[in-house]
């Protein structure tokens, strides 16, 4: 089985707020939040990806320089295998305002400390203790 390689961005403002979307209900892990990102697309690095997709999902622009890695997470669900590249990503006020769902997905900030409350899908469940780690 092939593993996928997705970028994932923790996008932060003010040291507090997470941005997450809600999955659309017809793709893998439908209906769950996530944290935005995609697939790396073949020779394209982890923070260009996340340029590309923060822009396409979520209308949020972003630098590489914002970007610090945070975790990898290879992770085996029973129908796929992913390796999860997860960054750091400190946002601006203005560009976040301007955030929202590009692909009619919902999209919300969050206080940090609210993110155990969402259903994430199981291999984010790292990703959610880490942010908590670092921010708690």
């Amino acid at each position: 089985m092939k593993t996928v390689h997705v970028a994932v961005a923790v996008v932060v403002v003010n040291d507090h707020d997470i941005l997450i979307a809600r999955r659309p209900d017809d793709k893998h892990q439908g209906g769950l939040w996530e944290f935005p990102g995609g697939k790396v697309e073949a020779g394209e690095t982890v923070p260009a990806a996340l340029v590309r997709e923060l822009d396409e999902e979520v209308a949020l622009t972003v630098r590489p320089e914002q970007m610090a890695p945070l975790l990898q997470i290879p992770f085996q669900y029973p129908d796929k295998s992913v390796l999860l590249d997860v960054y750091w990503v400190a946002a601006d006020m203005n560009s976040a305002l301007l955030a929202h769902g590009a692909e009619g997905q919902e999209v919300r900030w969050v206080p940090f400390m609210w993110l155990p409350e969402f259903e994430f899908p199981a291999a984010n469940q790292a990703i959610v203790q880490a942010i908590l780690q670092r921010l708690g």
